[in-house]
């Protein structure tokens, strides 16, 4: 291979960026040219924290269409059943209707691949030298534990988008596997099965919980022993090691309490918030994350606000559920009729920067509760469940009568309710096998469904729901499971660089 294009600061003359975050460490990193940062410890962790500055707020490809890492988040939603992009905003458009990531030419498909790849390669660089700087070994441990977290998240990102379901196929072909650090001269390595990724994902995570045993991290950007069970948690669900997975969530969760109703209503914005596990904090000097909140928050009428609801998606909620009173019919000139869902909000912070949330207790209480349905431990599903139900103020489930298979697809629903903007909808697409599924809000004669919106100047008026405008493949066939148009293209550009891509 002549060349890898997703190298990143290699060891020689080495520089990082500058996190001056109000979370992270606001000495700049860069002070640390290539030949001191081996000397110890504290230099090569300068590397975990300026990779993590770019991984979440640079934008991928120098797009603003690509705010960082969540840009991920946001493509998997915008593939999914219950956001209807609006079709004349900008930046998901293409991939709401099933166009951009299925085509290796994208710049997304080459932004998305490059910055993974980059990550990737800062953390081996870090695994591979670790062991042998200055310094405290506590501290070397928890640097250690840390990376290797880092690295099994962002092969998990991969493995979730870039081929079907483990449990489909483990042994389908997916991405290639570098554990060592890379150069220009590194020959290219050719796709390892779905088994492979997963077994190096768990193998990091399971030395991670060993390695941050005792480790005490003074901000939540920071991976500590909750956050890699909780990425435990994930790889252990995607492959269906049920108890493991539930076992994992309960450790995850550790320490942390489910938002209160008010809580939940004051919006997804705030590192501060007692239920996040796992999360980036921004400022107004480097926010480049922030500008997710343009297509999530459509409170916010200076954004791009294309993310609304599917009005079906309201309809799985229950009256009472403290989710449910967020939805509105939008009023405003050009959005008549869509469904606003305001459990994203950013719009009313001053300074305009909005934390991001990487976890959540709520997601490891489903994680949980799903795997132990799964595993047939319905009693301690049921439990989990309805912890959560209790605290969105929902019907609690009741089991009687109930066969599992109802358990299980409860709590599917119940994710999709409770993590909707988060990232996670193509991700269960692909995971469960299921094709996406979206519907006409019409009446029975096929006439749009009538709905009262408040314009501007406080009066109403019926006008006609808005609904999904993308109903099958670009092809014209239906939406069906493990579709090809579900998974991201390796982009061509690493299929013109690695010669051994598909051997």
């Amino acid at each position: 291979m002549k060349k890898i294009n997703f190298i990143i600061y290699l060891a020689l003359g080495l520089t990082v960026l500058t996190a001056c975050n109000k979370q992270l460490n606001t000495a700049p990193t860069n002070a640390v040219p290539g030949d001191l940062l081996f000397q110890n410890v504290t230099n090569l962790s300068t590397l975990l924290q300026g990779t993590w500055s770019s991984m979440m707020d640079d934008f991928y490809g120098d797009v603003y269409s690509n705010p960082g890492y969540r840009t991920i988040g946001l493509v998997s939603d915008a593939m999914g059943d219950d956001v209807a992009v609006i079709p004349t905003k900008y930046g998901f458009k293409t991939t709401y209707t099933f166009t951009q990531m299925y085509d290796k030419t994208q710049f997304r498909n080459g932004a998305f691949w490059g910055e993974l790849y980059k990550i990737i390669n800062n953390m081996n660089i870090i695994i591979a030298h670790v062991d042998h700087v200055d310094g405290d070994s506590a501290a070397r441990s928890a640097l250690k534990g840390q990376a290797l977290a880092l690295r099994a998240n962002i092969y998990l990102q991969l493995a979730s988008f870039y081929q079907f379901s483990y449990q489909k196929d483990p042994q389908a072909k997916a991405v290639p596997i570098y554990t060592l650090p890379t150069s220009d001269t590194t020959v290219g390595h050719p796709r390892a099965t779905l088994q492979q990724v997963y077994q190096l994902i768990i193998s990091d995570l399971q030395q991670a919980v060993t390695l941050l045993q005792g480790y005490s991290r003074p901000a939540k950007w920071l991976i500590d022993q909750n956050v890699a069970n909780g990425l435990l948690a994930r790889a252990y669900l995607n492959t269906g090691q049920w108890t493991l997975a539930a076992q994992a969530a309960v450790a995850a969760r550790q320490g942390y309490t489910l938002m209160t109703p008010t809580e939940y209503r004051s919006g997804f914005n705030s590192i501060d918030n007692e239920e996040w596990i796992w999360g980036h904090p921004e400022i107004p000097t480097q926010n480049g994350g922030s500008y997710t909140f343009n297509f999530l928050d459509v409170t916010y009428n200076q954004g791009y606000y294309s993310f609304m609801a599917d009005p079906h998606f309201m309809e799985l909620f229950a009256d009472g559920d403290i989710r449910k009173s967020l939805f509105y019919w939008d009023g405003d000139p050009g959005l008549e009729g869509y469904l606003a869902y305001g459990k994203i909000r950013f719009g009313s912070i001053p300074n305009q920067t909005g934390d991001l949330v990487l976890m959540r207790a709520s997601e490891d209480y489903l994680i949980q509760a799903e795997g132990d349905a799964r595993a047939n431990d319905l009693n301690d599903a049921v439990i989990a469940l309805n912890a959560l139900r209790t605290a969105r103020t929902a019907p609690l489930y009741d089991p009687t009568g109930q066969t599992q298979q109802n358990l299980i697809d409860t709590i599917l629903v119940e994710r999709r309710k409770e993590l909707w903007g988060e990232g996670f909808s193509l991700s269960d697409i692909i995971r469960l096998q299921q094709p996406v599924i979206r519907k006409p809000y019409t009446d029975g004669a096929g006439n749009p469904i009538q709905v009262t919106v408040t314009t501007p100047d406080g009066t109403t008026k019926t006008v006609p729901a808005k609904y999904h405008t993308s109903l099958r493949f670009p092809d014209g066939t239906p939406f069906v499971a493990n579709s090809p148009y579900y998974l991201f293209a390796i982009p061509q550009s690493e299929e013109q660089a690695n010669p051994n891509l598909y051997k």
